[in-house]
């Protein structure tokens, strides 16, 4: 499919006086006509001469752009002017200025240096421009889905699971640390932790205020910080670890998590509880996690339980982006020994097709700095454990990055092909749908008795002229369709791909 776009004209605001001499005695006639004359051939000369200010302003917008195409981001694959990077584009050709935003994804984007130092490079590089002028910005902290989100968390762009579905492998350590991580690459960052049985945010971080606070009038939680970071926790409630069953843990967790004031965060990292229980499924129903990281030791009894965890977010449409393998080896006399055997990481790797690992090793310092309450991270930041998490935070990132991508344009309408396009995430396969098709195809209660199966929607009862208001994503599973007569229908990515599709789909030219 091509769409050829003819970008519109536009002129610059130019302003041209006429001024008169001022005197006591009257013009000579020759004056007079003088002034008639260029009167009349002025403002032709300046129409020319704006018109042609005009082009020429035009024509150096798109020289500077086509200069910062020549830069791809590295993660989509795509250059910055079709990722929609560049803004507030201002050209003074005449004086050789140019000054533009570059708008990434996340403040933590791990190449935003390179990206300035070369718009600098390749604009400056123009016959003409003696000045550039690059400012660096992200956007705005929002969801992909923020669709029916609780208000609190409609301001947070990415959420991340941090989970190992058994205890005492290091998954805390690896929350905290990685939060901090992301942090320190300018992101704004929150941490949940989401173990109301045994909390451990407490003794990880050191914040002056270890109390939560309520704002009356909002009916709120005002989190507490700890170096610029927002936290949650049960341990922070005043209430130690909790005795109650498995339901009101759930109400708990849904009231700690949906009534906080989070504001605008680019990251929140929840600090799973082990299992693959009501909470854990309370916690994926409730948010879209928009990825997880996966934390496991060497042997193979962790590698089994961590197997029912990446099924449980492979069911739920939950990518797991990493595997971190923590307590791996030891360094002494100049030799490198592995304790605990070799193995359970990259089998979770290979095994599921997790594309990352990363090897945490054995250090007094990592165990040290979880019961001071200073991350390792902050405690030495350039050490190898530091650039570990480093690594771990860049691959978050840019996997967070593609994901939103993927889900953000999985699913649209084109109006003039009259046509659903559907390109299901982590998928290379394209298809075309019709609109009535999907509408007939929902299984709400609307549309199927619940007890019988009965179809109550039937075939005449959707027109096929009827074309969807808005489609949204809905977390990693499926999108949300408003249409114009005002149903909204849930569709499910599995049932996009089973449904009839379009064949010779025609091609705009």
């Amino acid at each position: 499919m091509q769409l050829l776009h003819t970008p519109s004209s536009s002129t610059l605001p130019f302003h041209f006086s006429n001024s008169q001499p001022r005197g006591r005695h009257e013009r000579p006639a020759w004056v007079s006509f003088r002034d008639t004359a260029w009167s009349s051939i002025t403002p032709k000369a300046a129409s020319v001469q704006a018109s042609a200010s005009a082009v020429s302003s035009q024509t150096a917008e798109i020289d500077v752009l086509k200069s910062l195409s020549q830069i791809i981001d590295p993660d989509f694959g795509t250059d910055i002017v079709s990722c929609g990077f560049v803004k507030d584009l201002n050209v003074n050709k005449a004086l050789g200025e140019v000054s533009f935003r570059l708008e990434l994804t996340t403040p933590a984007c791990p190449v935003k240096d390179m990206f300035e130092q070369k718009a600098n490079e390749v604009v400056t590089a123009l016959p003409w421009v003696k000045r550039v002028s690059v400012t660096m910005s992200a956007r705005p902290a929002k969801p992909v889905y923020a669709g029916n989100l609780p208000e609190n968390l409609q301001t947070i762009s990415n959420i991340i699971a941090v989970s190992s579905c058994k205890g005492g492998v290091g998954k805390s350590t690896v929350a905290v640390n990685l939060a901090y991580t992301l942090a320190g690459m300018g992101a704004r960052v929150g941490i949940f932790d989401a173990d109301v049985y045994g909390p451990s945010l407490p003794t990880m971080v050191s914040p002056e205020n270890r109390l939560l606070e309520m704002n009356p009038e909002k009916r709120t939680i005002i989190p507490t910080e700890y170096l610029g970071i927002k936290l949650i926790s049960f341990g922070f409630a005043g209430q130690g670890r909790a005795i109650m069953r498995g339901p009101m843990v759930s109400g708990v967790i849904n009231q700690l998590l949906t009534t906080t004031e989070w504001g605008e965060l680019d990251y929140l990292i929840i600090d799973m509880p082990p299992g693959t229980g009501d909470i854990q499924l309370t916690l994926c129903q409730v948010v879209p996690l928009t990825a997880a990281v996966i934390v496991t030791t060497p042997q193979k009894l962790a590698f089994i339980d961590v197997a029912k965890g990446v099924r449980m977010f492979s069911k739920l449409k939950v990518p797991c982006v990493a595997v971190v393998e923590n307590m791996c080896h030891f360094d002494a006399d100049g030799k490198r020994y592995y304790p605990f055997g070799r193995g359970s990481g990259s089998q979770v790797v290979e095994q599921f097709g997790i594309p990352h690992l990363f090897e945490l090793p054995i250090r007094p310092t990592l165990s040290a700095s979880g019961d001071s309450g200073v991350p390792e991270v902050v405690a030495d930041p350039q050490g190898e454990v530091a650039r570990t998490f480093q690594e771990l935070g860049i691959c978050v990132v840019q996997q967070c990055a593609k994901i939103c991508q993927q889900v953000s344009t999985a699913v649209a309408y084109d109006r003039g092909m009259k046509a659903i396009r559907v390109k299901v995430p982590d998928s290379d396969e394209e298809f075309y749908l019709h609109p009535a098709t999907v509408r007939r195809n929902d299984r709400s209660a609307k549309s199927v008795d619940e007890w019988t199966a009965e179809q109550k929607l039937q075939y005449a009862d959707v027109p096929e002229d009827i074309e969807p208001e808005e489609i949204r994503p809905m977390g990693n599973y499926a999108v949300s369709i408003t249409w114009a007569d005002g149903f909204s229908q849930i569709a499910p990515y599995d049932q996009l791909q089973t449904m009839e599709r379009l064949v010779d789909v025609p091609t705009l030219i």
